[in-house]
């Protein structure tokens, strides 16, 4: 008997039911949508072309509302086919995901260069049926800009080529995130002997049992792998890479395991290599085609920095503050080890960096990162943040577990309410890394945007909040290191701006039409927190005991705050130049491969040159698989907005809680409700009563400029 229900991918509003999103069903169902939303598009086109032809005015709702309907019913169906590919990840996903991304691609075009709408929307700006406001003249500018970076002024051959193009790096994006993916999945390594994990806390030492017991690995005598007397299975990924690297004596083991990671992607089939060349040419390519100099031109027309230089500047001031200060860093290393009489001390090499920073970090400071995670349990780390929010923002955050369908038994579902009770939002929170079938890092995206139909009914925004954290164990909880602490606050930033928005044009809600370097804002805000007295006290509480995390331990992470700072704010530096100057100098013709000109950039901004196995780039999907190209940049952009922002609780006093809780609910009322309605630098300056100045961000990293 066939079913008349719409199929899950084709329901377009409300929650997902992704157990009913297979790969058969993107296959069956997708091409159907696409046909309909042709139907539709052609529709609107017959519909505005009538209108121009006898000259009336366009009116926003002519044009605007109907084509938010089109793209909204696109961006429901491929966003859930593009999470799932992203958190369970599988040959039959990617397969479905690789075949429709084409059509997709061309859809997306085809509306971008419809000249019909672009007709209308220039009437509409210039000439409009009704005045608009200044949200709706941001959204229709925007619109545009978007349309002219997508090829609508392009022409016969011209127009067929950009299309071509974009397919293309819709494709090379894909398989290059998948290349990551399988590297970091294809290599391992069995530990068998005790002292090749000498070193290792028990936590890590967990972990790698773990692993080992989920590939069957076996002790010799044919026992399940433990965590005393192992195997112990080491890999790629974050939980179990960082441990190793930071903990491990075994200096050789050590250099395996970092040559292997930096090394991903780098070779054979998997090999990113060839793609990062034709990712970069066809980017310039299609710069040129729309009469730009090259692709971070394109890039920066739609950002708060006014040009590459803008850009070059701020980061030269941040190198020339950071490089002596990360010099003087890797000299303390040096005398370390001379300290503990190792070998390697005067020749120190890249994997020595995390491991001896940790041994002077403890001497330092008498703090050991790792015995600080049974403080931090993920559940006792939520109710801290939930609070933290409460108290700033005058919101409510409840467990709705059971209320909404999920993708993985790890996912949790939760509501935002006001004070009152009010529902505002909700969020699902995936936290733990699954190397196999999950892309490592952290992210939010959008699930549900807020708005507001034709008719009066309100969509809450729903987001999608994904860290890769250490998993519980068999006996314990997710215990978490202090930077995954960090992490899960920096990407609730993403999610209360996503979350908080009061703006009910979908266009421009929450995250929608912020320029992209203001966007990290909100998130790089929230981590300043994490050393916030009421808030770390509130939630660091031993997951067994019970006893508070105690004073001294407190006093030691807040003078461990600029521990290293120098040669972190150097390697966004390194980071972000080379993205920058990869997309404004490079092409086949410079004469050197895209490896050999960051290179040349880490001579001034690396204290240690990279070896001659890494080739970072290959696994950089930030800029090759992600919205960062050109744009790297933005997390030291923002970082200079969001030391600001908090800036501005400092500066009231964080312990005077009247002010903290006023200066709040200006932050929520300006930088999280406005979202994509203002300029970023008109939402700040309403909030913070000025620009911003770089003076928080250099003292909060514990850094002065140089002097000549």
């Amino acid at each position: 008997m066939t079913s008349t229900s719409q199929p899950a991918l084709l329901k377009g509003r409300g929650l997902p039911d992704y157990a009913a999103i297979t790969p058969e069903a993107v296959g069956e169902h997708l091409p159907g949508l696409l046909r309909r939303l042709e139907e539709q598009l052609v529709s609107l086109e017959t519909s505005l072309q009538q209108k121009l032809g006898q000259g009336e005015a366009i009116s926003w709702t002519d044009v605007m509302p109907p084509l938010q309907r089109i793209g909204e019913q696109m961006r429901w169906s491929w966003g859930v086919v593009t999470h799932l590919n992203g958190v369970c990840n599988s040959p039959e996903l990617r397969e479905a995901h690789a075949s429709q991304q084409p059509e997709v691609v061309r859809f997306g075009n085809r509306m971008g260069q419809s000249s019909v709408l672009h007709q209308a929307l220039e009437q509409l700006r210039h000439h409009p049926a009704q005045s608009l406001d200044p949200t709706q003249v941001r959204i229709v500018d925007a619109e545009l800009l978007s349309m002219q970076q997508r090829g609508v002024g392009l022409q016969g051959d011209d127009q067929t080529a950009f299309n071509q193009a974009s397919e293309q790096l819709a494709e090379l994006s894909t398989q290059f995130s998948n290349h990551v993916l399988d590297a970091t999945q294809a290599w391992s390594l069995v530990l068998h002997d005790l002292d090749e994990v000498a070193g290792l806390p028990p936590r890590a030492l967990d972990t790698l049992a773990s692993a080992a017991r989920d590939a069957d690995d076996r002790h010799r005598d044919g026992s399940e792998a433990s965590a005393e007397r192992g195997p112990w299975r080491l890999g790629l990924d974050m939980p179990r890479y960082i441990p190793f690297l930071t903990y491990a004596e075994n200096r050789a083991l050590r250099e395996t395991l970092y040559r292997a990671h930096v090394g991903r992607a780098s070779s054979g089939d998997l090999d990113n290599t060839p793609l990062i060349e034709s990712i970069l040419s066809l980017r310039a390519d299609q710069a040129k085609r729309l009469d730009y100099a090259h692709w971070a031109e394109l890039s920066l027309a739609s950002k708060m920095a006014d040009n590459v230089d803008s850009v070059e500047a701020l980061l030269e001031e941040l190198r020339a503050a950071a490089k002596p200060a990360a010099e003087r860093e890797i000299d303390a290393l040096r005398d370390c080890a001379r300290r503990h009489q190792a070998p390697e001390a005067d020749c120190l090499a890249p994997w020595d960096v995390t491991y001896w920073a940790e041994k002077l970090r403890q001497e330092q400071f008498d703090l050991n990162q790792e015995a600080l995670r049974p403080w931090f349990p993920l559940p006792q780390v939520l109710e801290g943040l939930f609070g933290l929010c409460e108290r700033l923002f005058s919101i409510r955050i409840e467990a709705a577990d059971g209320e909404a369908p999920i993708w993985h038994p790890d996912v949790r579902f939760f509501r935002v309410c006001e004070h009152d009770g009010t529902p505002l939002a909700a969020f699902y929170l995936d936290p733990y890394s699954r190397p196999s079938s999950k892309r490592g890092g952290a992210w939010m995206d959008e699930c549900l945007n807020r708005s507001r139909s034709e008719s009066g009914e309100l969509t809450l925004p729903v987001a999608y909040l994904i860290c890769n954290q250490t998993p519980p164990t068999d006996n314990t909880p997710s215990l978490m290191s202090f930077e995954e602490v960090e992490t899960l606050f920096h990407e609730f930033g993403h999610g209360l701006q996503h979350m908080l928005t009061t703006v009910e044009y979908p266009q421009a809600a929450g995250i929608n039409n912020v320029e992209w370097d203001a966007v990290e804002l909100p998130s790089q805000f929230m981590e300043n927190w994490c050393l916030d007295r009421a808030t770390l006290m509130g939630m660091a509480r031993h997951w067994q005991t019970g006893e508070p995390l105690p004073e001294s331990d407190f006093q030691k992470l807040l003078q461990a705050r600029t521990f290293m700072a120098g040669c972190a704010t150097l390697r966004q530096v390194h980071f972000a130049l080379t993205d920058l100057r990869l997309h404004s100098q490079w092409s086949k013709q410079l004469g050197m491969s895209p490896d050999q000109l960051r290179r040349q950039l880490a001579a001034s901004t690396t204290v240690m040159p990279p070896i001659a196995e890494d080739h970072f780039l290959c696994a950089f999907g930030h800029i090759f698989a992600g919205g960062y190209s050109s744009g790297y940049y933005s997390y030291k952009w923002a970082e200079v907005l969001s030391a600001d922002a908090f800036a501005a609780f400092e500066e009231v006093g964080l312990d005077q809680e009247e002010q903290v809780q006023s200066t709040g609910q200006r932050f929520r009322n300006t930088v999280l409700s406005l979202g994509g309605s203002r300029s970023p630098a008109e939402v700040y300056a309403e909030f913070r009563g000025r620009a911003a100045s770089t003076d928080a961000l250099i003292r909060h990293s514990g850094l002065t400029p140089s002097t000549p």
